[in-house]
């Protein structure tokens, strides 16, 4: 395009630089052979201290411009593709706004642009030109996107809007899809173990008791204002803890993300779903797995698996698979069991066709194992090193049953009794690695209960003569010694305990299986035990998962379409 026919009805004046001309000036002398403005042009671009074009949000004329500019300038000069990617992935958060006051900063607040939309798209347009005319564009994206990521601890809106456009990304680009989404929950992941469960629950009561503080207070002073609720907190949606708040945007979006990206026109894009399904089970593999006591971030599998059966069931595969692995290390044979075995108990879609088929796998591993034990002869002990993926395993089954047993009798009794009969559960509580002495209480008092109910299998005996021998542990400290005993020695989790996230929560609550107290007195364990009480039991099925004394962390690694992301969240134009 020739410099005179270029409109610029709609841009601000032309940019002048120090020596006085304009550019189009300076460009037009230099057509007709005077350089000497041309060559100060350069030296003063070359200035570092000149800032960089506040292109975005700008009129049409100067974005096409600009893109134009950017398109030349990544085409002819690679060297500065990954400046301009840089520059493009720093518009990806609204800008801050900072407000001061007699030369002090008092305020350091998002803009409230109500541009963001636009403004985004403009970004993501400049990206997929640099794309078109750089193929190796993908390449370098990558590791800036990750250099790119906000801090953790930045606001939700932040956090918000650089995960969505992350996620825009992968619409144009989907040859990154799993990379990006490492990225993302990665970050997640962050925030997720930084927010435990004891300390959201904490926060949230917390909350609801000065709340309800409050509202005794304005009672007192307002009694003509009886007919007003009291006791509800002014924002439901919002969670008190603010790592939990954050956390739960970030939830939302991606749940959301995942929802559109495999449904078109409200039905299953079959090819999509696998292809996604594939992406997030790598990064489960190399993030989720390893990580010890996440929370909510595991939920994207959950709820990916229930839009299809076969999906559910590969992910049982797959875990499976971990699990009786000898070349896997026994941490992740562990944590497979334990992903196996509250999957099982959790989610509402598997049918119990499924269930039985994955504990008749689990019971037959186990009863092999326990064959493996005895046949080398000697007194098999009862250590935890030695036989860790056995021991969750076999909690894996009593979890199991502990939740679907209801459901595999129901159907016809006579024959779930002969099915439970089938299992040969005596042999596995009576074996010589003695696993009731190793899970969880509150998961033994209640698998004992409903096999005693049901006369499967006999348990409190050997939990008796368990609890004579359970030893303490004795802990020093500044304020002296205390005696305690490890009612965890596995470290288990449940990694799907209770959703406590409330907006991304409405995902996952259809799809959840709570735990529902017996109503029948017979299933409650009566008997006296040192393992635990009947309220421990009742607050572990409900989500409290007891701590042992180890140390947790990390522990070592183990669609062909362009789909709609969805509109920016509200929250990007109206939301602190």
């Amino acid at each position: 395009m020739e410099i005179e026919d270029r409109d610029f009805l709609n841009s601000p004046p032309l940019k002048t630089v120090r020596f006085g001309g304009s550019v189009v000036e300076t460009l037009a002398k230099y057509k007709r052979g005077d350089l000497s403005d041309y060559e100060l042009l350069k030296h003063q671009l070359a200035d570092p201290e000149i800032k960089r074009v506040p292109w975005v949000g700008r009129s049409q004329a100067v974005v096409e411009e600009y893109m134009a500019f950017l398109s030349n300038l990544v085409s002819a000069q690679t060297v500065f593709l990954c400046a301009c990617l840089k520059m493009v992935i720093s518009h990806f958060t609204p800008k801050k706004v900072a407000i001061c006051e007699g030369g002090v900063e008092i305020s350091d607040s998002d803009d409230d642009d109500e541009n963001l939309p636009r403004n985004f798209s403009q970004c993501h347009q400049a990206l997929q030109l640099i794309t078109r005319y750089v193929p190796s564009t993908s390449h370098f994206l990558v590791p800036i996107l990750q250099d790119s990521f906000p801090f953790v601890q930045k606001s939700s809106r932040t956090l918000e809007c650089y995960v969505h456009n992350l996620l825009t990304v992968t619409s144009y680009l989907p040859t990154i899809r799993r990379d990006v989404l490492e990225i993302i929950i990665g970050q997640m992941l962050k925030l997720d173990v930084s927010a435990s469960r004891s300390d959201i629950e904490e926060a949230e009561e917390n909350l609801s008791q000065s709340q309800q503080a409050g509202n005794c207070t304005e009672e007192a002073l307002f009694d003509m204002d009886e007919d007003l609720p009291t006791g509800q907190p002014p924002s439901l949606g919002v969670m008190a803890h603010p790592v939990a708040e954050r956390l739960d945007s970030l939830m939302t979006m991606l749940l959301a993300y995942i929802k559109d990206l495999c449904h078109v026109n409200g039905a299953l894009h079959t090819d999509r779903t696998k292809e996604l399904y594939r992406d997030l089970l790598d990064v489960f593999d190399k993030l989720i797995l390893p990580t010890h006591a996440s929370c909510h971030i595991q939920y994207m599998l959950f709820y990916l698996c229930s839009f299809r059966l076969a999906l559910a069931e590969a992910f049982l595969e797959h875990l499976w698979k971990i699990l009786q692995s000898p070349s896997q290390p026994a941490v992740l044979r562990q944590a497979a069991a334990g992903y196996m075995g509250s999957f099982l108990a959790r989610a509402k879609f598997i049918p119990v066709l499924t269930v039985r088929a994955c504990l008749d796998l689990l019971i037959s591993w186990i009863h092999r194992y326990i064959d493996g034990q005895d046949s080398k002869g000697g007194q098999a002990c009862c250590d935890i090193s030695l036989h860790g993926p056995f021991y969750t395993a076999c909690q894996a089954v009593f979890y199991t049953l502990i939740f679907r047993h209801g459901a595999i009798l129901a159907s016809n009794l006579k024959k779930g009794l002969e099915y439970l009969q089938s299992l040969n559960l005596e042999r596995v509580v009576m074996c010589q690695m003695n696993p009731l002495k190793v899970c969880l209480p509150a998961v033994t008092n209640m698998f004992a209960a409903i096999t005693r109910k049901y006369q499967v299998v006999f348990c409190y005996t050997i939990i008796e003569r368990n609890s004579r021998h359970m030893l303490p542990v004795v802990h020093s400290s500044a304020g002296g010694d205390s005696v305690t005993t490890n009612t965890n020695p596995l470290d288990s989790f449940f990694p799907f305990d209770p959703y406590l996230l409330k907006r991304s929560g409405k995902f996952i609550e259809p799809l959840y299986q709570a735990w529902e107290e017996p109503a029948d007195s017979e299933l409650i364990a009566n008997k006296t035990v040192h393992q635990g009480s009947k309220e421990d039991d009742f607050d572990f099925l409900c989500g409290e998962t007891p701590q042992g004394d180890g140390i947790v962390g990390m522990t070592p690694n183990s669609l062909d379409s362009n789909p709609s992301i969805g509109s920016p969240p509200v929250s990007f134009q109206r939301h602190c």
